[in-house]
């Protein structure tokens, strides 16, 4: 996994807010991969009693998942306030007649301010590239998850932006797109928090654009800007942005310059605790080997 620099919060959770009343209208990739991630849903039987969206944004998820577990209580997590905000506007009103409304909450997967093994199913679209500490996360999410629960997420790959990424490259010494984490090394991440039977796959979506900037522009509505610690200090020199245009535009094919999204599916379960038949916990016990201490 590459060294990236750190992502700045409190300019994320600023650069989120303020996205947040239209970031719906710009959010066409997350809204396409929110879809997919649903139709997995049908292949996996799970009926939860309670579901967490870890990093929810506007909600993009909530009908959706309320529709195919009608008897589930959920928590639109996020990092913003504003994009909770807009989430808990999602929910039907008639919900709260029937005390399963959505519950709103303001934190970081990172450190949630939820109980232990309070969730059967854990759900996070397009949230975890947005983690300094990815294994961190992971076992966060175990923490509240319930023996026997299921976590299903989507993030981003490494070839994602790459023609941005190249683009910028050689043009200054700062960093201006981020770093993506391998699907293989998330599996690992899985198992060293200690989930079951991860099970990952990838996919390449691509969009086109007009100009570099109109690029930019759907990323700065999606509160996608660069808060890396890395970044420039200031405004992006002309000069500077002037060479990503031309280095862009070796990218262009039928009139259109492309922007390459790799987006990584996985989902786990969190095995049951293993006992005796009468109850007992079961303890392993390993022998050393000749040598070992």
């Amino acid at each position: 996994m590459d060294s990236a620099p750190a992502i700045d919060k409190r300019r994320l959770r600023a650069s989120f807010d303020k996205a947040a009343p239209g970031y719906d209208a710009a959010a066409v990739l997350q809204h396409e991969v929110c879809r997919r991630m649903l139709a997995k849903l049908e292949f996996i039987k799970l009926r939860p009693a309670a579901i967490l969206d870890a990093g929810c944004g506007t909600g993009n998820a909530v009908a959706a998942l309320q529709a195919h577990f009608p008897h589930a209580t959920l928590c639109a997590l996020d990092l913003a306030a504003g994009m909770v905000r807009q989430a808990r506007a999602r929910a039907p009103w008639w919900k709260s007649v029937l005390g399963r409304n959505v519950v709103p909450v303001c934190g970081d997967i990172e450190q949630l301010p939820l109980r232990a093994a309070t969730f059967d199913f854990a759900w996070s679209n397009l949230a975890l590239q947005w983690m300094n500490d990815p294994p961190r996360a992971f076992a966060e999410l175990k923490r509240v998850l319930a023996p026997g629960g299921l976590l299903m997420f989507s993030t981003f790959g490494p070839d994602t932006l790459r023609e941005l990424r190249a683009a910028y490259a050689e043009t200054d010494n700062y960093t201006h797109v981020n770093r993506f984490i391998d699907m293989h090394d998330l599996g690992d991440m899985l198992v060293h928090a200690g989930f079951a039977d991860p099970v990952m796959d990838m996919e390449y979506i691509t969009l086109t654009y007009a100009d570099v900037r109109a690029l930019m522009r759907d990323l700065k509505a999606i509160g996608a800007h660069n808060s890396t610690t890395g970044r420039p200090p200031g405004m992006t020199a002309r000069a500077v942005l002037a060479a990503v245009e031309h280095n862009y535009e070796r990218f262009r094919q039928a009139g259109r310059l492309p922007a390459t999204f790799e987006v990584v599916y996985g989902h786990a379960w969190l095995p049951q605790p293993r006992t005796t038949r009468d109850g007992k916990p079961v303890i392993e016990i390993k022998a050393l080997r000749d040598g070992q201490r």
